[in-house]
């Protein structure tokens, strides 16, 4: 899995750890250390390249992924024995790639261990804080993995790459119109694994055991297992995983009392279940433009009376000059949900973020054609930058006579020390209502 992200690395996508086969504990190893390497990525071939004769980008892609996941266990895993997580990428190499590689990983990684101030049990020693310091790397939890000696640039916002893993272009853009000490937790919130976060606005008493508070009255932080939450969400159709600000979009509007709604972007269906709770007189009419993604979302809402899935151009017949309300949650680039999408940074630059752009002006006018008379359309992201949230709402008022109404921004919050009760990701939603 890490070759492939390797040989597309920095236009990387979301792709399934393959564990078929592997026992639970296995497959949890396998997830993990392919997290953390997408999550550290940059730091990761920073360090790495203290030691290696070229840039690790220019590796071949099968020995970038073994030194990239040797280095993450040796730097992140703190219970993975260091001779085991070097044993087992020489091991590897030696039959992907060539028995002659495995030298070249073995005196890698051996220098990346020794690079780890230790403890007198072997564990590497951590510092309360992270203060930029260049002999130091920041994790999750707010603290940092003390070294041996400094291997971060030794220009600020160069640390805070290398040691959030955060591409600079995206901290300069952010620095553009942020604080420097909002821009370095943006950064840093990205190293934290966030919880699961559930919505229980419309769940009916009791709730189930395996939730607690959360700082919103109508969500709940799960803290079981996956095979716990796939058993909850499968016996209960009243809840359903999703962030406090993601569920803002729609909670904004629920005072509204639209006759037909129309879910255009509905992706597996999450905010299509917060409509159908929200407006239960209404119609729902549910599609994506991505094929592949409708037959679950038909499973989702298989039997149900008040949910027509289709195809995106059998719901644009239905609705044509119908729909009161049209829900856009566009593809966007997703910088306000980097902890949960890791390969969204390295791929976020201004050339991506204009195409995305582009994309979401023609949704946009797309759907202005379904509109009943006085209908409005909540366009949603997941994203931080201007281009996609406040400068889309400003064309359609200028190009199609919207008028903006509840516009919505919310920052990321939470990781590093604070609580997962504190947790929110970034979000931006806005009412664009036709005149």
């Amino acid at each position: 899995m890490l070759t492939l992200h390797a040989k597309r690395f920095p236009d990387l996508a979301p792709e399934t750890v393959p564990t078929d086969g592997l026992e639970p504990r296995e497959a949890a190893l396998a997830h993990a250390i392919v997290d953390l390497s997408l999550r550290h990525w940059l730091t990761l071939e920073t360090v790495l390249g203290m030691y290696t004769s070229q840039p690790v980008r220019n590796l071949e892609p099968r020995m970038r992924a073994a030194l990239l996941m040797g280095a993450a266990q040796l730097l992140y895993m703190d219970r993975v024995p260091p001779h085991a997580a070097v044993t087992s990428a020489v091991e590897w190499v030696k039959h992907a790639i060539r028995p002659k590689a495995g030298g070249m990983v073995n005196a890698v990684l051996r220098r990346v261990s020794e690079l780890i101030e230790r403890d007198s049990e072997g564990r590497g020693v951590r510092r309360e804080t992270w203060d930029l310091a260049r002999d130091a790397l920041p994790l999750g939890d707010a603290r940092a993995l003390a070294l041996r000696e400094a291997v971060l640039p030794s220009d600020e916002l160069g640390r805070l790459e290398a040691g959030a893993s955060v591409p600079r272009t995206l901290l300069q853009r952010w620095s553009s119109r942020l604080p420097t000490d909002e821009v370095r937790r943006l950064a840093l919130q990205t190293l934290s694994s966030p919880p699961t976060v559930v919505c229980v606005a419309h769940a009916g008493e009791p709730l189930p055991t395996g939730l607690e508070a959360h700082e919103s009255a109508s969500h709940r932080v799960f803290t079981g297992s996956h095979a716990e939450l796939r058993a909850l969400l499968g016996s209960r159709d009243d809840l359903w995983v999703q962030d406090v600000s993601s569920s803002g979009a729609v909670e904004n509007v629920r005072d509204l009392r639209p006759g037909v709604v129309l879910d255009m972007c509905a992706g597996l269906g999450t905010k299509t279940r917060q409509l159908r709770a929200t407006f239960p007189e209404a119609e729902i009419l549910a599609t994506d433009a991505d094929a592949s993604k409708l037959p679950i979302l038909a499973g989702v809402f298989a039997g149900d009376a008040r949910v027509t899935v289709a195809p995106i151009e059998r719901v644009r017949e239905l609705a044509l000059g119908r729909a009161d309300l049209i829900l856009l949650d566009v593809p966007c680039s997703n910088t306000g949900v980097l902890a949960r999408r890791v390969e969204a940074a390295y791929r976020c630059g201004p050339s991506r973020i204009e195409r995305l752009a582009d994309q979401q002006r023609q949704i946009v006018a797309d759907a202005i054609p379904l509109l009943a008379s006085g209908g409005a359309i909540l366009y949603a992201t997941c994203s931080l930058e201007p281009e996609e949230n406040e400068q889309i709402a400003a064309w359609a008022a200028q190009w199609h006579r919207f008028r903006i109404e509840r516009a919505r921004s919310a920052m990321p919050a939470g990781g590093g020390a604070e609580p997962p009760s504190a947790w929110r990701d970034g979000a931006y939603s806005v009412l664009l209502r036709w005149a």
